[in-house]
């Protein structure tokens, strides 16, 4: 299909490659402001546009380390957990160990 590209979807987004826009016939000549180039525009639009598609990347990137942050958070509170209990059993083990120890001497 050879279809030519229309405004709403044109064959291409490089602006150098579209096709010049036709003057008007509704407006008279020469009420419009001429065309001109500001020199390195076309070099920060590519440079914005490399930014931009870069930006999903960077979010992408920033919710990653945000989420291993949040593991690694949740991880250490785990393991908090974990040497607390441990700690509780180990004190009653010890009260177990006096308790029979006392019982022994009393004997």
């Amino acid at each position: 299909m050879n279809a030519r590209g229309t405004i709403d979807r044109p064959l291409t987004h490089d602006p150098k490659k579209q096709a010049p826009m036709k003057p008007s016939t509704s407006e008279p000549a020469g009420s419009a402001i001429p065309d001109f180039t500001t020199p390195g525009a076309t070099d920060s639009r590519q440079n914005r546009t490399r930014q931009m598609q870069l930006i999903p990347e960077a979010m992408a990137r920033a919710h990653m380390h945000e989420r291993l942050s949040e593991a690694e958070a949740e991880r250490q509170a785990m393991r908090l957990v974990v040497a607390r209990r441990m700690q509780r059993r180990a004190e009653r083990a010890s009260l177990r160990a006096r308790r029979a120890l006392a019982m022994a001497v009393m004997h």
